[in-house]
């Protein structure tokens, strides 16, 4: 189990070191699907977090635990993608690039989320396109990091 753990802990939480495409693909597949499943209960339980004062009791267990369950989604997220940038750290440096890239797919995202959660509560101070160019921007990123991190140009190039 030790020799499990310090590999995890090789990937997950240092940004030192080198790894190859298909490590990268395994563990970004490992993350992904952790955050898929996450998203799924968020998306059964989001509807209990959303409450009328003037029609509900402030504090039923559906609504608690929805709460709760937004908070430890929150937390998760962050935490997963603090491994992705880890991860992916390692991947660009292997390429021979700034492992800093790495960073540039979380930092979108977290903005991403931020504009998704803040739009719809400040009135229209945000104008939507402001969202939608910001969710370009992130597919956009994840592309170039699937395209790049994952070595799908060289698998092209080798085949042709």
């Amino acid at each position: 189990m030790a020799a499990q753990t310090s590999r995890w802990s090789f990937l997950f939480r240092a940004d030192e070191g080198r790894i190859d495409a298909g490590t990268w693909w395994r563990n970004t597949g490992v993350l992904f699907a952790i955050f898929a499943v996450l998203t799924l209960v968020w998306l059964l339980v989001e509807p209990y977090a959303k409450h009328d004062l003037a029609t509900e009791p402030l504090f039923t267990f559906p609504i608690l635990a929805a709460n709760l369950y937004r908070i430890f989604y929150g937390f998760a997220s962050v935490v997963l993608l603090i491994c992705y940038y880890n991860l992916s750290a390692k991947r660009w440096r292997d390429l021979g690039h700034p492992a800093a890239l790495a960073g540039i797919l979380p930092f979108f995202a977290c903005v991403t989320a931020a504009l998704h959660w803040l739009e719809p509560r400040v009135g229209g101070e945000i104008p939507h396109f402001v969202v939608i160019i910001a969710d370009i921007l992130l597919f956009l990123t994840l592309l170039w990091n699937v395209i790049d991190l994952g070595s799908l140009l060289d698998a092209f190039r080798r085949r042709n």
